[in-house]
């Protein structure tokens, strides 16, 4: 794949790393000398010290060949800009990182994949690290709704019930859904059935309708929603 980012700050230089270790053919375009010349030095990429708010300087990046377009600035304007003129030279896949919440909609209208303020996702994941410690991971679907994998604990209401028992019991409301359960013993994730039986320290994927609740996370035998 032939990758353009735009930024070499904090979100891409990370993001040249993972994309050129990935064998990707990248090149990068930064405003700033000194990052210009870090990015250069530390990666196997091409590099373009030069504004990513005109065409040419798209161009000279291989906008033409490019099947993805990155922009990873600190300012949505600028981002909003690049996303426009990689449209306009007909690169297939457009993303760009989005600061401020009320611009996420002008993002969407344009028709560009979009991904919230990191550091808006950092604060998230380290506040639920404290909040909800048994949520091993989580995603958000929609405005309530989440995906999220939770490990079972040996005292848990659904310890040792198949999902049919669990489901009968009244363990799994209408809108809880188990979708994967990783098993130590287990080369590959199980993908779950009525009679699929739930062990203790199986670690579960759920999705969630209202979210990860205190009444969710009790199921599987953790009470850190209670207070």
């Amino acid at each position: 794949m032939y990758l353009i980012v735009v930024g070499a700050g904090d979100i891409g230089t990370p993001l040249v790393e993972l994309a050129t270790e990935g064998g990707n053919e990248v090149a990068v375009i930064e405003r700033d000398v000194e990052r210009a010349e870090r990015a250069s030095r530390g990666y196997d990429c091409l590099v373009i010290n030069d504004d990513a708010t005109t065409k040419e300087t798209l161009r000279d990046a291989g906008a033409d060949r490019a099947d993805a377009l990155i922009s990873t600035t600190d300012q949505d304007a600028t981002n909003v800009m690049v996303c426009l003129l990689a449209q306009e030279l007909s690169i297939p896949n457009i993303v760009s990182v989005v600061h401020n919440p009320e611009h996420m909609n002008v993002f969407r209208q344009i028709g560009v994949n979009t991904m919230q303020n990191p550091q808006s996702l950092i604060a998230e994941y380290l506040y639920r690290a404290v909040s909800r410690p048994s949520v091993v991971d989580f995603m958000h679907i929609g405005e309530e709704a989440e995906v999220f994998e939770i490990a079972v604990e040996s005292d848990a209401p659904v310890a040792g019930k198949t999902l049919q028992e669990a489901d009968e019991a009244g363990l799994l409301g209408e809108g809880m859904l188990i979708v994967a359960i990783e098993r130590d013993d287990e080369d590959r994730p199980i993908t779950p059935r009525g009679s699929t039986r739930i062990e203790a320290d199986d670690l579960l994927t759920v999705y969630s309708e209202t979210g990860v609740t205190p009444d969710v996370t009790d199921v599987f035998g953790h009470l850190d929603g209670r207070s």
